[in-house]
């Protein structure tokens, strides 16, 4: 994220010094960072400490008509603070909760040495063993809240998650492909109904830092008690696209698939490890086209020639769902190929 100089509300401002993170708000620097549709985030400086603030916002900052409940900043909080405490420095720190104004203030995490995932695999620095990690945590996160009813009693809600997920990403798409709308239609009911852990819903690149002691999760918006697939998927999509962002870190990017799909499979004990991967692998391509002709297009695919090489292959495989996430991988090769 890059920040520029802006205020911060009066309301947040006050809140913060009653909290004790700001003794003199005329001291306070203040930016507001970029980088994010979902939420206004500002980064603080005071004489003492440096931290952000995040206020979610009910109008997502997309060109399509795409709202949610600002509640959701409840339940990023509380996956933080769970995550953390499975996994510790998998996630920032809280400092401060407000639930009446749906904000937050975090721990700042600088790019001196917290680099940002996304841009280390723009720039050709496809690493498996940062993958490796990402899908260990992961995989950890998801087996100590599965089944686990004193962390689904703090995620109430589901109907977020189809609002910021579902209904953006799989129906929304089946609109440029109505052909195939029972198909995304099914995946998006399938998924919504499977409650099984606690999952981020939205492990992507760009919300993933990689810090002194591992990848650090940032930004769980979407987080609820839902289907640990959607989470691998949604992260192994990412492998797949940057294949047409950096042709030249192609096989990185695929060793980067692997390495994360066979480290997330290893901590899978809640339910036989094939069935998870099974779910994931019949997601993938849903999630694959949506990048596409859902709401929420990747920026970096602009060529006609590149959006219709992932049509090609994802449609083919939402027509003959794989059941192995290696069968998503050799198809995406294969069409690359072509």
């Amino acid at each position: 994220m890059t920040g520029v100089s802006a205020p911060v509300p009066a309301d947040l401002l006050g809140a913060l010094s009653r909290a004790g993170l700001i003794d003199n708000p005329e001291s306070a620097r203040c930016e507001a960072l970029s980088g994010g549709v979902s939420s206004d985030i500002w980064k603080i400086t005071t004489p003492r400490q440096t931290f952000c603030v995040k206020r979610a916002l009910a109008k997502l900052k997309v060109a399509a008509d795409w709202s949610a409940p600002v509640e959701r900043n409840r339940y990023e909080v509380a996956w933080i603070r769970i995550a953390g405490r499975i996994v510790p420095g998998a996630a920032p720190e809280i400092l401060y909760q407000d639930d009446a104004g749906m904000f937050c203030a975090m721990t700042y995490l600088g790019p001196d040495d917290h680099r940002l995932w996304k841009s280390e695999l723009r720039d050709g620095r496809a690493i498996a063993a940062d993958a490796d990690e990402v899908g260990r945590r992961l995989g950890r996160i998801h087996a100590a809240t599965a089944n686990n009813p004193q962390v689904a009693a703090q995620f109430p809600r589901h109907d977020i998650f189809h609002a910021i997920r579902l209904e953006p990403y799989l129906e929304a798409t089946a609109a440029a492909h109505p052909d195939l709308r029972e198909v995304l239609f099914g995946l998006s009911r399938r998924t919504g109904a499977t409650h099984l852990a606690m999952i981020h819903g939205d492990v992507s690149p760009k919300n993933i830092l990689l810090g002194p002691d591992g990848p650090v999760f940032l930004d769980a918006e979407c987080a609820c008690i839902g289907d640990p697939a959607f989470d691998l998927a949604f992260c192994l999509n990412h492998m797949l696209l940057k294949c047409l962002w950096n042709p030249a870190a192609r096989e990185g990017f695929h060793a980067c698939f692997e390495a994360m799909t066979q480290a997330y499979l290893a901590e899978a004990n809640w339910e036989p490890s094939g069935a998870v991967e099974q779910r994931a692998a019949s997601l993938l391509p849903g999630l694959f086209l949506a990048r596409v002709d859902g709401k929420s297009p990747v920026e970096y695919i602009q060529g006609e020639a590149d959006r219709a090489s992932v049509r090609r292959c994802a449609r083919a495989l939402l027509v003959a769902p794989p059941s192995r996430l290696a069968e998503v991988l050799a198809a995406w090769k294969k069409e690359l190929n072509a």
